[in-house]
C-alpha cells in the first residue's frame, strides 16, 4: 500500500462544515443598461445557475482511521483528504440536504485503539468507516458489521476480513498494482527480472507476483525478502542489480528513498516498477538520474488527470500543504474517492440514511462510476472464482505512470485488468 508518510496528530472529530463563499451572481449595476443584448443574454444565463444550499438538519456521521500519532508511517494525508472530500460534498448540498461529519480516528499503529475507534463508531451511530487504512482492520471490521456499519472504499485492504467481508466494499485493489509491475516488464521486454519485497509484505504480495509471472511462462532470477528500515540497502542493492535487467520492488516511501540513495551510488542501470505514492517524486529525490523512466504501478491515474480535477481544486481551496504530504497516493487518491463513491450511493437512498440503509444500497450497486478515477465498480459481484481470500476485490485493474527527472508524469490513463495474472492465467 502506499505508506504516505507523514505527520503526527491526535484523535479528533472533525464536522465538516458547509463552505458556501462562492455565490453566482449577476454583473450589473447602473450601466447595465448600456451593454450589448448578447452581453445581457449571457449575464443572465450565469445568474439562474443557483448556489448549492447550505444543507441542514441531523449530521450523517463517517469515520475515518489511519494512523495519525505513532512511532511508525504515519498517513496524515488521509485525515485530510477525509476532512475537503466531506467539505466539497457539503459545498455542493451534502447527501440529501444532510451535511456531512467526519470523525477521525488516530488508531495510533495499536490494535487495542483500533478495537476503541470500532467501538466509538457503534457508539456514535456512524453510517459508515470510510477511506481508511490500518494495519489492525481485523480489530474493525467484525465488530462494525454486527451493527452493519460498512468497512467502504478502502484503497488497500490487507487483512482478511477487508477482502471477505460482505461488509468490507473496497475500492482499491492491494495487491493488484504489485502484479501489474509485473506485467508491465514483461511487457516491456526484460529479460531477467528480480522481485524485492520489503519484509512482512511477502504473505500478501509474492504469491500474486509469481503467479503471474508463471502465466507468462516465467520465473524470478530471486525473490529477496529485505528489511523494512535498514539505514543502508548497498548490500540488497548489489545482490538485486546483479544478472538481471529489471526488478519489480514493493517497497514504501521512506525505505524507497534508502533503496534509491544506494541505486544512484552503485550506478546501475536496472529498470524499477514499483508501487504508486512510494516510487514517487519524494523517494527519488537526489537520484533523479538513476529513477529517470522507472515505472510506476498504481490503482488510480496520476492526481494531474481530469478525474482528479475537484481534489486539486479543494486542496488548492483549503491552502493545503501539498509539499508536506503526498496526496498523489494511494491513501490520498482513495480516501477522496472512497467518499465521493460513498455520496453517490448514499443520495440514492429514499428516506433515512443509516447504516443499514446504506449496507443494502452499497450491495445493490452494480454500476459505480467515478469519473475514471477506477473502472466503473460493480459491488453486486463479488470475486468468487478468483485469487482465494481476496473475493471482495471489486476493481482489479492497474493504471500506469513514470518518473521523468525525479517528477510523477502519467503515462496514459488505461486500466489494464490484472486480475487473470494473479492467478497465473496466461493473458
Amino acid at each position: 500500500m502506499s505508506f504516505l508518510n507523514k505527520k503526527s496528530g491526535v484523535v479528533r472529530r472533525v464536522a465538516a462544515v458547509a463552505i458556501l463563499g462562492i455565490g453566482i451572481t449577476a454583473c450589473g449595476g447602473d450601466d447595465a443598461a448600456d451593454e450589448p443584448a448578447e452581453e445581457e443574454a449571457a449575464t443572465e444565463e450565469v445568474a439562474e445557475e443557483p448556489a448549492a444550499e447550505e444543507p441542514t438538519g441531523d449530521p450523517i456521521k463517517l469515520m475515518t482511521v489511519t494512523t495519525l500519532n505513532a512511532n511508525g508511517p504515519t498517513y496524515e494525508n488521509i485525515k485530510i483528504a477525509a476532512e475537503i472530500a466531506a467539505d466539497h460534498i457539503n459545498s455542493n448540498g451534502g447527501i440529501n440536504g444532510r451535511p456531512l461529519e467526519v470523525i477521525v480516528c488516530d488508531e495510533q499503529f495499536d490494535p487495542a485503539i483500533a478495537a476503541t475507534c470500532a467501538r466509538d463508531a457503534v457508539e456514535e451511530g456512524v453510517v459508515s468507516v470510510v477511506g481508511s487504512f490500518t494495519y489492525f482492520a481485523e480489530a474493525i471490521v467484525p465488530v462494525i458489521a454486527e451493527s452493519d456499519i460498512t468497512w467502504f472504499g478502502a484503497c488497500c485492504p490487507i487483512s482478511p476480513s477487508e477482502l471477505t467481508s460482505p461488509h468490507s466494499f473496497n475500492i482499491g485493489n492491494q495487491p493488484m498494482y504489485a502484479v501489474g509491475m509485473v506485467r508491465q516488464a514483461v511487457e516491456d521486454g526484460c529479460e531477467a527480472i528480480n522481485a524485492v519485497i520489503v519484509e512482512g509484505a511477502d504473505a500478501i504480495f509474492q504469491g500474486p507476483m509469481e503467479n503471474a509471472m508463471s502465466a507468462y511462462g516465467r520465473e524470478f532470477n530471486d525473490v529477496m525478502i529485505i528489511p523494512n528500515a535498514a539505514p543502508d540497502y548497498s548490500a540488497e542493492v548489489a545482490q538485486a542489480t546483479t544478472g538481471v535487467d529489471c526488478m519489480v520492488i514493493v517497497l514504501s516511501e521512506g525505505p524507497f528513498l534508502t533503496w534509491n540513495t544506494a541505486m544512484q551510488q552503485s550506478g546501475s542501470d536496472v529498470q524499477q516498477y514499483g508501487p504508486q505514492g512510494n516510487l514517487n517524486s519524494i523517494s527519488a529525490v537526489g537520484a533523479e538520474e538513476v529513477t529517470d523512466g522507472n515505472i510506476i504501478s498504481g490503482m488510480y491515474p496520476d492526481i494531474s488527470t481530469e478525474p482528479w480535477a475537484d481534489y486539486r481544486a479543494a486542496l488548492e481551496k483549503n491552502n493545503i500543504d501539498q509539499e508536506a504530504n503526498d496526496f498523489n497516493s494511494l491513501g490520498g487518491l482513495g480516501t477522496w474517492a472512497a467518499y465521493i463513491g460513498f455520496a453517490q450511493i448514499a443520495s440514492t437512498i429514499e428516506g433515512e440514511v443509516t447504516a443499514a440503509s446504506f449496507f443494502e444500497a452499497a450491495s445493490n450497486t452494480s454500476n459505480l462510476d467515478l469519473n475514471g478515477m477506477v473502472p466503473v465498480i460493480d459491488f453486486t459481484q463479488e470475486w468468487t472464482d478468483g485469487l482465494p481470500g481476496y473475493s471482495r476485490l471489486f476493481n482489479r485493474s492497474v493504471v500506469y505512470s513514470q518518473l521523468s527527472n525525479g517528477e510523477v508524469v502519467p503515462i496514459d490513463n488505461e486500466f489494464f485488468d490484472v486480475g487473470d495474472l494473479a492467478q497465473g492465467i496466461a493473458p
